[in-house]
């Protein structure tokens, strides 16, 4: 029987059996931990990469009854302890087990699946070998470092049946949703001009290069991982490495990842990506940070849509069609004309994956073994149009793409730029 098919009560009758003393963990959880659920039931999680946006993450999962975060992993043993704290605090006890390698947490047999909010270079790594463990995964945005990673890791999840969810919640916001369904039941007329706006470059103040020790309790070999060796600097890890590329792809994959993923959406390309890229960037004078810090993107689409990525104030998406327009963001809905705004999608026109909660998704998700709003052919497809984006400004010309065969046309050196080698002993 296939893991797809497996109910979760199933899975894990399977590997209760299989858990060994060393990684048990209690099944006496406190009545207002489990709620009305039966610790059948019971999802137990382990976190891993517990910096800003893990912790984040994990206070999220913590709400929910149903849910057990039993450990987390970091290889900074700063954010490991804040994180332990947070979660014993919350279970009122001092279970919680602490990793510095996450290859300890994937070897417990208890642990059903993993929140990955590493920096991206590890993500691809992480989760296959997650995935490969048969745990189902949270995985933090952008799904990827590389075009040709994410396209591994999307493979490893269907061969493995788990269960994958990107951390893109802007599709479990109703927002959202209720701009794309406004574009895709044609309330705008015919679509003909996406413009993204994602967050220019926040690059930290002060000087951005300096030798320095590691500090105490920072395993900075490891956190560098698949990635070159560099000596280390404090403005390199942490926040900043997203604006270093072996890293990261500054803001094109950190807020591209939200807004260019809704324009995919409201354009039914989940499954598909442009043909076709080009565009202008700055990039900073410095020689740490290396990412454009302000760009100018022009995509088209196969269906003759339009969509134009630029650098400036308040990061949204705007539909724009022949008989009107559809404007979001976080928390702010505008349509032009206005009439858009309570005009109701009917029961036999097109709705699009509704959630409401995007951690509860996962959730749910896990027990009917069924994809969730986000699951990694669109994390992968959305990062990719952020790839693009990236390898055609630091070529500085045009690139046709084949989002079949993903693959850019005629153009050896742009497809090498689709992957980067990784630092022994690391592997895909």
């Amino acid at each position: 029987m296939s893991r797809k098919k497996s109910t979760r009560r199933e899975f894990l009758q399977r590997t209760a059996g299989a858990a060994g003393a060393v990684f048990s963990i209690p099944y006496l959880i406190p009545a207002r931990v489990l709620g009305a659920q039966a610790p059948s039931n019971r999802i137990v999680l382990a976190g891993i990469g517990m910096g800003g946006q893990g912790v984040y993450d994990a206070k999220g999962f913590l709400t929910y009854g149903d849910a057990y975060l039993a450990a987390v992993c970091d290889v900074d043993k700063k954010h490991l302890d804040e994180a332990k704290a947070i979660v014993d605090k919350n279970y009122g006890g001092k279970d919680c087990a602490t990793y510095l390698d996450y290859r300890e947490v994937l070897a417990r047999k208890d642990i059903d699946a993993v929140i990955i909010c590493t920096p991206d270079h590890w993500h691809v790594p992480i989760e296959t070998a997650a995935a490969r463990a048969g745990k189902d995964i949270y995985g933090e945005k952008p799904l990827s470092l590389t075009i040709d990673e994410g396209r591994v890791l999307c493979d490893t999840v269907k061969q493995t049946g788990c269960v994958f969810q990107t951390g893109s919640q802007q599709r479990s916001d109703n927002l959202f949703r209720r701009a794309c369904e406004l574009v895709i039941n044609g309330r705008i007329g015919k679509l003909h001009t996406i413009k993204a706006t994602i967050m220019k470059s926040n690059l930290p103040e002060g000087p951005e290069w300096e030798d320095m020790p590691v500090p105490a309790g920072f395993d900075y070999d490891f956190w560098l991982g698949p990635a070159p060796w560099a000596p280390y600097t404090k403005n390199r890890c942490h926040y900043n490495f997203r604006f270093i590329r072996d890293y990261s792809g500054g803001q094109m994959t950190n807020w591209g990842a939200h807004f260019l993923d809704i324009a995919q959406w409201g354009n039914q390309a989940d499954d598909t990506g442009p043909v076709e890229v080009e565009g202008t960037c700055r990039f900073p004078e410095g020689v740490l940070f290396n990412t454009a810090d302000f760009v100018n993107l022009k995509y088209t689409y196969a269906n003759g849509v339009k969509m134009y990525c630029t650098s400036s104030g308040e990061a949204h998406t705007e539909f724009i069609g022949t008989e009107g327009s559809v404007w979001v963001t976080r928390g702010k809905l505008q349509t032009q004309p206005q009439s858009l705004m309570h005009t109701i999608i009917g029961p036999d026109e097109k709705h699009l994956y509704e959630s409401r909660d995007h951690k509860r998704n996962f959730l749910d998700c896990i027990k009917l073994r069924k994809d969730p709003i986000a699951k990694v052919e669109i994390g992968h497809r959305s990062a990719t149009v952020c790839h693009m984006g990236n390898i055609a400004l630091l070529l500085g010309r045009k690139l046709q793409w084949d989002p079949q065969k993903e693959m850019f046309v005629n153009d050896p050196e742009a497809n090498r730029m689709k992957s980067y080698g990784m630092r022994s002993p690391w592997r895909l």
